[in-house]
């Protein structure tokens, strides 16, 4: 039986978290309380969301009227990461959307400073610029090919409407990214088909796929993957509520995993899903009948992807093999 102690025993990561997407609710509603009631709609647990651009009105909505300077992400960010310390969570990976600095005209630097300064003690957090696929214009292309000089960035990431098509500029921006020492992200395999999983493998270059779980869907794309080492950031409840699988016993995680893909398991955008990471692994468990072995599994696999010292990983993973072993034995 998976008990909820063993659960939050596990040290754990996050490895796909949007931090506009995850203000705090209860920030809001203390802001403006009768714009943002208590309860909101998309909170109701059978809530599902029609379609992608319905779920990215409602993302914004709430989010942007929010994010209006650094000290607005500061404190967004410190009881994001707070709820991430009661979690066990102890390295999390998140990116903020780019185009927001340049909208509300405040330098990058001052937003990146403002979220790192919000990471408690014994928390590890890296931070990823994310961009749609059509960013790459105007004053974002300034803003954008600056990030190679931005020490406070690990990485960039693709995101938004994913059948929107891949411009030509991402290959040889995001090689130059990589040449800078910067993780390469981009969403595929969401909203769209396994060709996406496979062009940001084979076109992109990226070894970490937000998502990624359509790979399913053709076993070549899925050899693809487990022969580059690639990691999907794999987000359930999120899936779930997106309707991309109806359900969490018809996720595709498993199966992945079974596969030799080396999945991880995050909550994307907790603003609108409402959801944490001890949710997560709960409804796996739950709902998807994950064993405290298959749990120790996905944990383990989002520590073999971060980027922390090797003695910081082996000491996590001996931990989580610890925890496994005694609560089976219990």
């Amino acid at each position: 039986m998976v008990t909820p102690s063993f659960i939050r025993a596990l040290p754990k990561t996050e490895t796909h978290l949007h931090l506009d997407g995850s203000l705090p609710y209860e920030l809001l509603h203390a802001w403006k309380p009768e714009t943002y009631p208590a309860e909101p709609f998309f909170h109701a647990p059978d809530y599902r969301f029609p379609s992608f651009p319905k779920f990215d009105e409602v993302l914004l909505g709430h989010a942007l009227p929010w994010f209006t300077s650094p000290e607005r992400y500061f404190e967004s960010a410190r009881l994001t990461f707070a709820k991430h310390v009661v979690a066990n969570v102890r390295y999390v990976e998140c990116s903020f959307h780019l185009a927001v600095a340049h909208f509300i005209n405040v330098p990058v630097r001052e937003i990146v400073a403002a979220v790192h300064a919000a990471v408690p003690p014994g928390l590890t957090v890296k931070l990823y610029a994310g961009m749609l696929r059509s960013d790459y214009a105007g004053p974002m292309q300034a803003i954008i090919d600056d990030l190679v000089n931005q020490d406070g960035i690990a990485g960039v990431d693709l995101h938004g409407f994913e059948p929107v098509p891949t411009e030509a500029w991402t290959a040889p921006v995001w090689a130059r990214m990589r040449s800078a020492g910067k993780v390469t992200k981009c969403h595929a395999g969401e909203f769209d088909g396994p060709h996406r999983v496979r062009e940001a493998i084979e076109e992109l270059g990226v070894t970490r796929v937000q998502h990624g779980l359509r790979a399913i869907e053709d076993p070549v794309v899925v050899a693809l993957a487990v022969g580059r080492g690639v990691t999907f950031d794999i987000t359930p409840i999120s899936n779930v509520r997106l309707q991309v699988v109806p359900n969490l016993s018809a996720h595709p995680l498993r199966a992945l995993m079974a596969a030799g893909v080396n999945c991880t398991v995050s909550t994307d955008d907790q603003l609108v899903f409402n959801n944490t990471v001890l949710d997560e692994y709960r409804a796996l468990a739950d709902e998807a009948g994950f064993t405290r072995a298959e749990l120790a599994a996905v944990a383990s696999n989002g520590w073999r992807v971060a980027a922390v010292p090797a003695a910081v990983r082996a000491a996590m993973l001996a931990d989580i093999a610890r925890l496994s072993a005694a609560d089976q034995s219990a």
